[in-house]
């Protein structure tokens, strides 16, 4: 019988603050996105005051007013390292562990042999929080989709108290569906939330008695995995060994819109650099770069345009030199005057094993002096921080800069910012 728990960071974000700075508990609290831009996390006490998710900044000023709230400039170099701390620990109570995003984790207990799953749980979670000061709920289910519906009720339910066992009492499942709206299922998004509520379907309880006929019609098969998980029917299993990735994005809105050539074309340079050591640390290559630049849509009283253009890479590389390269290119070929410009971003594709690619008669030889040259800047930036060693003299005042008024210290990543104890 397959037993699965999801382990979620509550209110992931504010919590790695508040680890570092103990001042914050138990007051209102905000993490904004890039550039301060809106709340992406919020502590139970924020969102008491009615914080909603993804408010912007400057709506959030009367409440900063009224109720003393605390807004935080984002810091996702803290947020991956806690998160990676967070993952070692879970990976010590179970055979097999998924980690399906930065702050959630899925677990496989099935063939664990303990008595009582609840009290385990309930150790995994005073253990994170005492070894990494993390607060974490754990929903346990027969299923990954019911696993992650106890967990949303274990963060919600004063009863039980941060865990949440159906597997072990399958007479409380039918209850816990009905507590669910449908539009908090996993899976279900708010375009067939909409579908579902025109038929009547308000609760994930209501979905499980619905035709599978009608499910597949209006949902595809997706959606019927979906129900069948929910009716108790294990479809989707751990994934442990995810797959290669197909591209990967470094890209950024701009603390200011910009209109000259050269901040565009620095902040490029500054995302093509990124994106090529994002995809060495995964040793894969690129086969087509694109790059793209646009202006603020919610501008409407400027003109409008969006740039993007796409650049072959041949043969598939990570060398940071021939990216930028490329990408410059790209940028210079779409590039309009007399716009102003406010996000930028560059998008590695067909990214492959370097192992898997393709040889021709008229691709050049591999360049160890520049892998040799890549491991060497790579290897310096691990050790000495991020960014220490790069390409081109980018001013730390560039308007397309990200603006980060109220950022934490990286308390855990850099030597500089280590917390200093006083007797």
């Amino acid at each position: 019988m397959a037993v699965y728990a999801l382990v979620d960071c509550n209110n992931f974000y504010v919590s790695c603050e508040r680890v570092f700075n103990p001042a914050l508990e138990g007051k209102p609290v905000a993490v904004l996105s890039n550039n301060d831009g809106c709340a992406v996390s919020r502590s139970a006490e924020a969102k008491a005051i009615g914080v909603p998710m993804g408010e912007p900044a400057f709506k959030l000023r009367p409440l900063v007013e009224r109720h003393g709230l605390i807004l935080q400039s984002s810091n996702y170099t803290l947020y991956g390292d806690m998160s990676e701390r967070v993952m070692s620990v879970l990976a010590t109570f179970a055979p097999g562990a998924e980690v399906y995003s930065i702050d959630e984790c899925f677990l496989d207990l099935d063939g664990l042999a303990v008595p009582d799953l609840a009290a385990w749980c309930r150790h995994i979670r005073a253990t994170v929080k005492r070894w990494t000061g993390i607060p974490v709920s754990v929903g346990i289910g027969g299923t990954k989709t019911l696993a992650k519906l106890a967990n949303r009720l274990a963060k919600t339910s004063p009863r039980a108290n941060g865990v949440l066992d159906l597997a072990g009492h399958p007479g409380w499942v039918e209850a816990a569906l009905k507590r669910t709206p449908v539009r908090e299922v996993w899976g279900i998004g708010r375009n067939y939330a909409g579908h579902c509520g025109l038929h009547g379907i308000l609760t994930a309880y209501d979905l499980t008695q619905a035709e599978d006929g009608w499910i597949r019609k209006t949902m595809g098969a997706v959606g019927l995995r979906t129900v069948m998980e929910l009716r108790g029917i294990p479809v989707h299993t751990l994934d442990t060994e995810p797959s290669d990735k197909q591209t990967t994005c470094c890209s950024r809105s701009f603390a200011e819109t910009v209109t000259a050539y050269e901040h565009v074309h620095d902040a490029v340079l500054t995302f093509a650099s990124r994106a090529a050591e994002k995809i060495r640390a995964e040793t894969l290559v690129a086969g087509a770069l694109q790059v793209f630049a646009y202006t603020d849509r919610f501008r409407r009283d400027q003109p409008q345009i969006s740039l993007n253009a796409m650049v072959r890479l041949s043969p598939p590389t990570s060398s940071t030199p021939r990216v930028i390269a490329a990408a410059i290119a790209g940028l210079r070929s779409a590039w309009r005057e007399g716009y102003a410009y406010k996000k930028a971003g560059v998008i590695l594709l067909d990214l492959v094993n370097p192992a898997n690619v393709p040889r021709d008669l008229f691709s050049p030889p591999p360049n160890p002096r520049g892998q040799a040259l890549m491991a060497a800047v790579d290897g310096l930036n691990g050790r000495l921080g991020k960014g220490l060693v790069g390409y081109g003299l980018i001013p730390k005042d560039a308007p397309w800069q990200m603006r980060c008024g109220n950022r934490s210290p990286n308390y855990t990543t850099a030597w500089t910012d280590l917390p200093v104890a006083r007797a």
